[in-house]
């Protein structure tokens, strides 16, 4: 990362944001990497952050020998009213050395670190603003451009919600099918959906809800995926090509080889389908029309099939249908019905 280049952080900010990320704990074994990328990439790096060591180091040291006296309790109360950090505490700082310099002569290089300090928790207090939902209504897919430069892309019918603080960059994807172009930064990137969790490792992947159970994809890059209710069990490590099936309920994983171009086939409004159940296929045309499909036995919603048709084209769906063997198709009242030949009606499915 250059800190010169435009819209990254200057070499001084990058250092202060990977001392908070180390001090607080948030960093995976892909940051920690990213992090000693950084730390050896210039020696200009190398001093800022143990600059900012020494700093964090020294305002710890002042801190436990303050005594506790007036003026110490009106600094620290001056800083919880909502007065500005710096000019209200350099002020009092100054009044106290007027007062007793002897005994004060920490104090100007401490109200430097505790301004900067207490600007950090001010920060943080505020730094996680309430999530910002995005949605893509019936038939319509949508784009995103979230704060951090990361592209959303929404299917039809999907929603999800986008919270960025200062140690995160959290999705929650409550519905539907979403891909994500991941912009860099240091701030781990993590998307849930169905009590999993997605950890970006620098990349572009796609999330689907499905009935029985949850897609994830690779286009670009590396995720992992966790088992948010299994303490963290990592359940798949998907590099660019690949894409993992887990089940909802029983959380059993199967990788399979993906073309990237099909994984994010629905960004032109395609529906492509490689050895599917006809029922999942049928949810995804449903995103996508008013004219719906309706799958009216067990035998047939099992039935899988490989397909590349686009999203409106009902014409060119019921015809592939109709060309099956096994299947029968009828029209009307606004929707297609499909079921096996020789199978009774029985329900939708």
């Amino acid at each position: 990362m250059s800190p010169h280049a435009p819209g990254t952080p200057s070499t001084t900010e990058a250092a202060a944001q990977w001392h908070l990320l180390q001090r607080e704990g948030a960093l995976s074994p892909a940051d920690q990497q990213r992090f000693m990328d950084w730390l050896v990439a210039s020696p200009l790096h190398l001093r800022e952050y143990l600059a900012m060591a020494r700093v964090a180091a020294e305002l710890g040291d002042a801190v436990r020998t303050l005594p506790a006296d007036a003026e110490v309790d009106a600094f620290i109360a001056g800083h919880r009213d909502g007065d500005n950090v710096v000019s209200l505490g350099r002020a009092r700082i100054a009044a106290a050395q007027t007062r007793r310099p002897r005994q004060r002569t920490w104090l100007p290089r401490m109200a430097v670190a505790a301004a900067l300090l207490l600007s950090v928790a001010a920060g943080l207090h505020f730094a996680t603003p309430p999530p910002r939902m995005y949605a893509a209504p019936h038939g319509e897919t949508r784009v995103f451009a979230l704060d951090d430069g990361t592209v959303l892309h929404l299917n039809a019918e999907s929603e999800a919600s986008v919270a960025f603080g200062l140690f995160r960059r959290q999705v929650a994807l409550t519905r539907g099918q979403a891909s994500f172009v991941v912009a860099p930064g240091l701030r781990p990137f993590t998307v849930q959906a169905a009590g999993l969790q997605v950890r970006d490792i620098g990349t572009t992947f796609d999330v689907s809800l499905q009935r029985d159970q949850a897609r994830f994809g690779v286009t670009e890059g590396r995720i992992h995926v966790i088992d948010d209710g299994g303490a963290g069990r990592l359940l798949a490590d998907l590099h660019a090509g690949q894409a993992a099936r887990i089940g909802h309920g029983d959380r059993r994983v199967s990788i399979s080889r993906e073309d990237p171009d099909v994984l994010t086939a629905w960004w032109q409004r395609r529906i492509v389908f490689r050895d599917e159940p006809l029922r999942e296929i049928a949810d995804r045309f449903n995103r996508m029309n008013r004219v719906r499909l309706h799958v009216d036995d067990s035998v047939a919603g099992a039935l899988r099939l490989t397909g590349n048709l686009k999203a409106n084209d009902l014409a060119s769906l019921r015809a592939f249908l109709d060309e099956h063997p096994t299947l029968t198709t009828t029209t009307g009242n606004g929707e297609i019905r499909v079921r096996s030949r020789h199978a009774p009606v029985s329900g939708t499915y």
